[in-house]
């Protein structure tokens, strides 16, 4: 992997808050199947993929994980449910309040190159590109805090 690269896209701190979440490798009893391979790896090729906006197959060898292990892993991990706002809970007249935050936090998605245009088929990938973004964008945020 790309130490330089690595170390930008998925610091340590970063890395220590994410590893938990992940699954982790479980080998099955009969043998066989996939060999455990390293998971930063796959999640800090996950977030190039989210930064720069390239596909999947244009994934750079530096990673040392292949594009299809990497959008495999990404399509199995995502573990995202979607929530929709009922009309009942806030009155309509209150939206204005929160509009400038909304597209706030919307400017700052779109940071993201794989965001700005739709390339997944599939919505559940976009809605995981989506919780990524958010998460790295939180992070961001929080670093900034801390230092």
């Amino acid at each position: 992997m790309g130490g330089d690269l690595s170390q930008r896209l998925v610091p340590d701190d970063l890395w220590a808050m994410v590893e938990p979440v992940l699954p982790s490798f479980r080998s099955r009893p009969q043998g066989g199947g996939t060999a455990p391979i390293d998971q930063r790896a796959v999640f800090t090729a996950v977030v190039y993929v989210l930064t720069s906006g390239c596909a999947w197959r244009y994934l750079p060898p530096t990673f040392g994980v292949s594009p299809a292990t990497v959008h495999r892993r990404f399509s199995a991990e995502r573990n995202i449910a979607p929530r929709i706002a009922r009309p009942s809970v806030e009155s309509s007249e209150h939206l204005g309040r929160h509009r400038w935050k909304i597209e706030r936090s919307i400017s700052w998605l779109f940071r993201y190159r794989r965001l700005t245009v739709r390339y997944e088929r599939k919505g559940g990938h976009f809605l995981a590109f989506l919780g990524l973004a958010a998460v790295m964008t939180c992070y961001t945020k929080l670093a900034k805090i801390a230092t």
